[in-house]
């Protein structure tokens, strides 16, 4: 063995790129030993909203820790998980009523998935089908890698995946397609519809209105369909509100949220369900429990930073801030619209992406590590999907910096 044991996700060391050491953070940027600055332009994988080492979440972790680590969630509970609970209860779409913890973005769906089936099962009327749309993503465990388009990221473990019935993407001028299908497969009363909200993250920062969203909940309501919201990365105020789902006043079934629920700073993940999901594992029948756990459910700490984080949206102009940053990311999309490497500029909330005109645009195409690479160079981290450029900065980033992003991407398309 050569080099650092270390290995990470999403990377081909075999290529042998360079992997920063980064040493601290602050803000929307981050630091290396030598002092060289970073402006963490996609908020470090999705997470970062208020900004790094924010004083008030790490007082809160710091404070917690003194006081109550870690505690089996299995038949016990501590004050930071029901404070969370209640006020995400209070802030989230009315016929949401019960909060599961869990960890990650992934085990949220995991959560969201077994819920499903489990109603269904509990009730008497057992369904297990599943209805996903195409190019999303949901995650890298087995039932979140099964929810998300087949390709590259999930061909090895083909094996282990179970089927799903796949609603085609609702492109501009296609949308009616998209809801028929969904009625169509809605009739063959399937278990649930799994949705991201407005945008495709990982499928390449795709972007569908608000009021097909509306339609497609309908849709499920009038079948009695479950309908499954995976807002892990549109919550938050990523897309210009709260969560994407406010946008078209829809409410789910069932709600699945992590990355920005601590701001960023510790994983924590929740599932919250409408009442009849619960009721239906409720029970003096053992066999109807709802059998998921993780050691490190609820986590004391992570739930007070969690605390921390709905502490800021009450108390802090947050989305004044949101609304300034969704601002600047039109004017400077504007600006780059018309170079001639670009092509479908577009923007939900603080979320701009675009593509680079290229014949060979796949996600194992060269383009995308050159463009990162040329990135970094010019101090900013960003990590293209396939030929998309995508910039997801904290809402706190500076409008200098916001400048130097874009400049960044400018510079670089010269030199591809």
């Amino acid at each position: 063995m050569t080099g650092s044991p270390v290995w990470h996700p999403f990377t081909q060391h075999g290529l042998s790129e360079p992997i920063p050491l980064i040493t601290r953070a602050d803000g929307a940027a981050i630091f290396d030993a030598d002092g060289t600055r970073w402006i963490d332009a996609i908020s470090s994988w999705w997470v970062v909203t208020h900004g790094h080492c924010h004083p008030r979440i790490i007082a809160a972790i710091r404070a917690q820790a003194e006081r109550l680590d870690q505690l089996i969630f299995a038949g016990w509970t501590h004050e930071p998980a029901e404070t969370l609970a209640r006020e995400l209860v209070a802030i989230t779409p009315e016929p949401l009523t019960r909060v599961f913890f869990s960890d990650s973005g992934s085990t949220s769906v995991e959560v969201a998935l077994k819920m499903a089936l489990g109603y269904w099962a509990n009730i008497g009327a057992p369904r297990h089908r599943i209805l996903v749309m195409e190019h999303s993503y949901h995650g890298d465990t087995i039932g979140a890698m099964s929810v998300g388009a087949r390709g590259v990221f999930n061909r090895a473990y083909a094996p282990l995946l179970f089927d799903v019935g796949t609603i085609p993407f609702p492109a501009p001028g296609k949308e009616q397609a998209t809801l028929d299908a969904l009625e169509a497969a809605c009739r063959e009363h399937p278990a649930a519809f799994i949705v991201e909200p407005l945008i495709l993250g990982a499928g390449g920062m795709l972007i569908y209105p608000p009021h097909i969203l509306a339609e497609m909940r309908a849709i499920c309501a009038a079948h009695d369909v479950l309908f499954i919201a995976d807002e892990v990365m549109t919550g938050w105020g990523r897309t210009g509100t709260m969560f994407a789902c406010d946008q078209a006043a829809v409410a789910p079934d069932i709600m699945c949220l992590s990355k920005g629920l601590t701001g960023g700073s510790i994983p924590l993940a929740v599932t919250l369900c409408a009442e009849p999901i619960f009721a239906a594992h409720f029970s003096e029948d053992r066999g109807k429990t709802f059998y998921h756990s993780s050691s490190y459910t609820a986590n004391p700490i992570a739930c007070a930073a969690a605390n921390a984080n709905l502490a800021i949206w009450r108390e802090e102009p947050v989305q004044a801030r949101i609304d300034a940053l969704s601002a600047m990311q039109a004017d400077h999309l504007a600006r780059l619209s018309g170079h001639a490497r670009l092509t479908n500029m577009r923007r939900l909330g603080t979320i701009a992406a675009m593509d680079v005109r290229v014949s060979d645009h796949g996600y194992l195409s060269d383009l995308a590590p050159r463009l990162a690479a040329g990135f970094r160079e010019r101090g900013v981290l960003l990590r293209p999907l396939g030929n998309t450029i995508y910039v997801m900065p904290p809402y706190c980033v500076a409008p200098a910096d916001l400048d130097q992003i874009h400049g960044a991407i400018g510079e670089v398309l010269e030199t591809i």
